[in-house]
Protein backbone atom coordinates (compact mmCIF):
# COMPACT_ATOMS: atom_id res chain seq x y z
CA UNK A 1 0.00 0.00 0.00
CA UNK A 2 0.97 3.68 -0.24
CA UNK A 3 2.75 6.00 1.95
CA UNK A 4 1.41 9.29 1.10
CA UNK A 5 4.00 10.98 3.12
CA UNK A 6 6.96 9.15 1.53
CA UNK A 7 5.07 8.37 -1.87
CA UNK A 8 6.74 4.69 -1.46
CA UNK A 9 4.69 1.37 -2.71
CA UNK A 10 5.81 -1.83 -3.23
CA UNK A 11 4.41 -4.56 -5.91
CA UNK A 12 4.33 -7.98 -6.04
CA UNK A 13 2.85 -9.80 -9.02
CA UNK A 14 2.74 -12.99 -9.76
CA UNK A 15 1.59 -15.11 -12.98
CA UNK A 16 2.02 -18.48 -14.32
CA UNK A 17 4.80 -16.58 -16.55
CA UNK A 18 6.37 -14.31 -14.24
CA UNK A 19 7.31 -13.72 -10.88
CA UNK A 20 7.62 -9.51 -9.77
CA UNK A 21 8.99 -7.92 -6.19
CA UNK A 22 9.10 -4.09 -7.17
CA UNK A 23 9.74 -0.98 -4.74
CA UNK A 24 9.50 2.58 -5.97
CA UNK A 25 10.05 5.39 -4.10
CA UNK A 26 9.24 8.96 -5.74
CA UNK A 27 11.47 10.70 -3.06
CA UNK A 28 14.31 8.89 -4.13
CA UNK A 29 17.85 9.88 -5.15
CA UNK A 30 18.43 7.90 -8.17
CA UNK A 31 19.03 4.68 -6.25
CA UNK A 32 18.33 1.30 -8.09
CA UNK A 33 18.86 -2.56 -7.97
CA UNK A 34 17.07 -3.83 -10.98
CA UNK A 35 17.82 -7.91 -11.90
CA UNK A 36 15.21 -8.80 -14.24
CA UNK A 37 16.82 -11.65 -16.05
CA UNK A 38 17.07 -9.70 -19.46
CA UNK A 39 20.55 -7.85 -19.22
CA UNK A 40 19.17 -4.43 -21.46
CA UNK A 41 16.42 -3.48 -19.62
CA UNK A 42 17.88 -3.80 -16.40
CA UNK A 43 20.63 -1.33 -18.00
CA UNK A 44 16.96 1.07 -19.14
CA UNK A 45 15.22 0.72 -15.78
CA UNK A 46 18.47 1.99 -14.04
CA UNK A 47 18.84 4.81 -16.52
CA UNK A 48 14.82 5.26 -15.62
CA UNK A 49 15.37 5.38 -12.12
CA UNK A 50 18.72 7.64 -12.26
CA UNK A 51 17.73 10.29 -14.46
CA UNK A 52 14.51 10.84 -13.01
CA UNK A 53 15.60 10.23 -9.33
CA UNK A 54 13.57 7.94 -7.86
CA UNK A 55 14.69 4.80 -5.73
CA UNK A 56 13.46 1.84 -7.41
CA UNK A 57 14.12 -2.06 -6.46
CA UNK A 58 13.21 -4.95 -9.07
CA UNK A 59 13.35 -8.96 -8.63
CA UNK A 60 11.62 -10.48 -11.73
CA UNK A 61 11.81 -14.31 -12.79
CA UNK A 62 10.43 -15.04 -16.39
CA UNK A 63 9.88 -17.60 -18.79
CA UNK A 64 13.40 -15.85 -20.60
CA UNK A 65 13.68 -19.77 -22.45
CA UNK A 66 10.61 -18.73 -24.09
CA UNK A 67 11.74 -14.89 -25.17
CA UNK A 68 12.08 -11.62 -23.19
CA UNK A 69 8.53 -10.59 -23.75
CA UNK A 70 6.47 -11.58 -21.17
CA UNK A 71 8.92 -10.47 -18.48
CA UNK A 72 9.50 -6.97 -20.33
CA UNK A 73 5.36 -6.22 -20.22
CA UNK A 74 4.81 -7.26 -16.59
CA UNK A 75 7.40 -5.86 -15.49
CA UNK A 76 6.18 -2.34 -17.56
CA UNK A 77 3.04 -3.40 -16.35
CA UNK A 78 4.22 -3.57 -11.95
CA UNK A 79 5.80 -0.05 -12.85
CA UNK A 80 2.81 1.70 -13.59
CA UNK A 81 0.89 0.03 -11.20
CA UNK A 82 3.70 1.53 -8.84
CA UNK A 83 3.22 4.62 -10.15
CA UNK A 84 -0.35 4.68 -9.65
CA UNK A 85 -0.58 3.80 -6.17
CA UNK A 86 2.41 6.07 -5.35
CA UNK A 87 0.06 8.92 -6.65
CA UNK A 88 -3.36 7.90 -5.67
CA UNK A 89 -5.86 10.55 -7.05
CA UNK A 90 -2.89 12.52 -8.36
CA UNK A 91 -3.77 15.55 -6.29
CA UNK A 92 -1.27 18.41 -5.81
CA UNK A 93 1.14 16.91 -8.89
CA UNK A 94 2.14 18.93 -11.62
CA UNK A 95 0.22 16.51 -14.01
CA UNK A 96 2.42 17.13 -16.89
CA UNK A 97 6.08 16.66 -17.76
CA UNK A 98 8.16 16.50 -20.91
CA UNK A 99 12.14 16.38 -21.99
CA UNK A 100 14.46 16.02 -24.85
CA UNK A 101 17.17 14.30 -24.08
CA UNK A 102 20.45 13.45 -26.02
CA UNK A 103 22.23 10.28 -26.23
CA UNK A 104 25.37 11.06 -28.97
CA UNK A 105 24.54 11.30 -32.44
CA UNK A 106 20.42 10.65 -31.13
CA UNK A 107 17.76 12.97 -29.84
CA UNK A 108 14.52 11.80 -28.13
CA UNK A 109 11.61 13.79 -27.12
CA UNK A 110 9.16 12.39 -24.67
CA UNK A 111 5.88 13.98 -23.05
CA UNK A 112 3.45 13.44 -20.47
CA UNK A 113 0.29 13.53 -19.21
CA UNK A 114 -0.95 11.49 -15.74
CA UNK A 115 -4.31 12.38 -17.09
CA UNK A 116 -5.72 8.94 -15.98
CA UNK A 117 -6.57 8.44 -19.70
CA UNK A 118 -3.75 5.91 -20.56
CA UNK A 119 -2.51 6.34 -24.32
CA UNK A 120 0.65 5.43 -25.62
CA UNK A 121 2.23 7.44 -28.79
CA UNK A 122 5.83 5.73 -29.83
CA UNK A 123 7.62 7.35 -32.78
CA UNK A 124 11.05 5.52 -32.79
CA UNK A 125 12.09 3.56 -35.50
CA UNK A 126 15.09 1.32 -34.39
CA UNK A 127 17.05 -0.48 -37.53
CA UNK A 128 18.91 -2.81 -35.85
CA UNK A 129 17.48 -6.53 -35.58
CA UNK A 130 18.85 -6.63 -32.16
CA UNK A 131 20.55 -5.15 -29.56
CA UNK A 132 22.70 -7.46 -27.79
CA UNK A 133 20.43 -10.38 -27.16
CA UNK A 134 17.66 -7.40 -26.78
CA UNK A 135 14.50 -7.51 -29.18
CA UNK A 136 13.94 -3.16 -29.50
CA UNK A 137 9.77 -3.30 -30.37
CA UNK A 138 9.83 -4.88 -26.45
CA UNK A 139 10.94 -1.33 -25.24
CA UNK A 140 7.33 -0.18 -26.49
CA UNK A 141 5.68 -3.23 -25.08
CA UNK A 142 6.69 -1.86 -22.10
CA UNK A 143 5.82 1.45 -22.47
CA UNK A 144 2.77 0.45 -23.37
CA UNK A 145 2.03 -1.76 -20.12
CA UNK A 146 3.54 0.96 -18.13
CA UNK A 147 1.12 3.65 -19.43
CA UNK A 148 -1.91 1.53 -19.31
CA UNK A 149 -1.30 0.90 -15.83
CA UNK A 150 -0.28 4.27 -14.58
CA UNK A 151 -3.16 5.97 -15.82
CA UNK A 152 -0.82 7.94 -18.29
CA UNK A 153 -0.74 9.60 -21.45
CA UNK A 154 2.75 9.33 -23.15
CA UNK A 155 4.30 10.85 -26.19
CA UNK A 156 7.62 9.05 -27.21
CA UNK A 157 9.51 10.65 -30.61
CA UNK A 158 12.82 10.13 -32.15
CA UNK A 159 13.98 13.35 -33.77
CA UNK A 160 17.02 11.52 -34.85
CA UNK A 161 19.38 8.89 -34.18
CA UNK A 162 21.47 5.87 -35.93
CA UNK A 163 22.49 3.55 -33.18
CA UNK A 164 19.70 1.44 -31.30
CA UNK A 165 21.58 1.66 -28.00
CA UNK A 166 21.39 5.28 -28.41
CA UNK A 167 18.10 5.81 -29.47
CA UNK A 168 16.49 3.31 -26.20
CA UNK A 169 19.11 5.19 -23.93
CA UNK A 170 17.98 8.17 -24.80
CA UNK A 171 13.53 7.48 -24.92
CA UNK A 172 14.39 5.66 -21.50
CA UNK A 173 15.96 9.10 -19.49
CA UNK A 174 13.80 11.62 -21.47
CA UNK A 175 11.06 9.26 -20.03
CA UNK A 176 12.42 9.05 -16.68
CA UNK A 177 12.73 12.87 -16.32
CA UNK A 178 9.66 13.69 -18.42
CA UNK A 179 7.81 11.59 -15.81
CA UNK A 180 9.52 13.15 -12.43
CA UNK A 181 8.67 16.77 -13.76
CA UNK A 182 5.03 15.58 -14.08
CA UNK A 183 5.08 13.54 -10.43
CA UNK A 184 6.29 16.55 -8.57
CA UNK A 185 4.78 18.41 -6.18
CA UNK A 186 3.00 21.77 -6.93
CA UNK A 187 2.86 24.36 -4.38
CA UNK A 188 0.42 25.77 -5.81
CA UNK A 189 -2.35 22.70 -7.00
CA UNK A 190 -4.38 21.75 -4.28
CA UNK A 191 -6.26 19.47 -5.35
CA UNK A 192 -5.89 17.32 -9.00
CA UNK A 193 -5.17 19.81 -12.22
CA UNK A 194 -7.82 19.57 -13.81
CA UNK A 195 -11.00 22.23 -15.09
CA UNK A 196 -13.27 19.77 -14.68
CA UNK A 197 -12.71 19.29 -11.14
CA UNK A 198 -11.48 15.32 -11.20
CA UNK A 199 -9.44 13.54 -13.75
Amino acid sequence: MAEPATRRVSIARTTKETDIRLVLDLEGAGHASVRTGVGFMDHMLTLFAVHGLFDLEIVATGDTEVDDHHTVEDVGICLGMAFAQALGDKSGICRYGHAYVPMDEALARVCVDFSNRPHLHYQVQVSEGKIGTFDPPLAKEFLRAFVLHAGLTLHADLLHGENGHHILEAVFKATARAVALAVAPHPKVKGQLSSKGVL
